[in-house]
């Protein structure tokens, strides 16, 4: 989706028609702060760990009964910012500490400027839900695989990302190689449109663990729904033993 920039009531509505104009679905995937834009100075735009737009993917995953999931800038109780992905779960299905789940992204943007107001998280965050195990992680960190190694812990790796077309190639290419060496699906949800600083040609993509992606057109709003395949997934893993055969760092 093109985002409008720091009009999170806006977005939340762009967002809430694109995903009831989509085929239904167990997971919906929005992208990197995808409710204001990336801005790297959050002040005034980052909402509290309650905040609106959380309480509305709440409310989108009871009445989708659906996990959503998707990253804003928020600031913590400890009065730092951070990029934080959370993914929610339908209130009916799930026990109270496990409704939201969330990673804070760990690398930090510091050629944007991000590390001057963000702090990073340390915690690698897999979620469980609906027979599949997902890991998240956001946008920089795509660019590093030992952050990102399955150590036989995730089917699925979700990147939420704002990345820039100038580095759409950057961005194909890592997608496709985090999915062949970690023999996973990854989701790679990408926004299109203009921010005060950089322009956005989308890319979403669905790759699979052979690194064959299906793709959104570029620049154009679009919802792109694809089933995972998990017992082709174990197949493929039990023929060719990557992960039992990885590196010990």
């Amino acid at each position: 989706m093109d985002i409008a920039w720091e009009q999170a009531e806006v977005n939340r509505q762009t967002a809430e028609r694109l995903m009831l104009s989509a085929e239904k679905s167990d997971l919906y995937v929005l992208s990197e702060m995808w409710n204001t834009g990336v801005t790297t100075e959050p002040m005034g735009i980052a909402e509290s760990e309650n905040g609106e737009t959380l309480q509305w993917m709440q409310r989108m995953a009871d009445q989708l009964d659906a996990a959503i999931c998707g990253s804003i800038a928020i600031k913590a109780s400890d009065g730092t910012y951070r990029n934080r992905l959370y993914f929610v779960k339908p209130t009916v299905v799930c026990s109270p500490s496990s409704v939201v789940q969330y990673y804070d992204k760990h690398h930090l943007f510091s050629y944007g400027g991000e590390t001057e107001h963000y702090t990073a998280g340390n915690e690698y965050v897999t979620v469980e839900w609906r027979g599949l195990r997902f890991h998240l992680c956001i946008c920089y960190d795509l660019r590093f695989p030992l952050w990102l190694r399955n150590r036989d812990e995730y089917e699925v790796l979700i990147c939420v990302a704002s990345w820039p077309s100038v580095r759409m190639q950057a961005w194909r290419v890592l997608l496709a190689a985090r999915a062949i060496e970690n023999q996973s699906y990854v989701l790679g949800v990408n926004r299109i449109g203009k921010d005060p600083h950089c322009e956005y040609s989308g890319g979403s993509a669905v790759v699979d663990p052979f690194g064959f992606a299906t793709t959104c057109p570029d620049n154009e709003p679009c919802v792109l729904t694809q089933t995972l395949d998990l017992k082709r997934l174990k197949a493929f893993r039990e023929k060719f033993p990557v992960l039992k055969e990885k590196d010990s760092i």
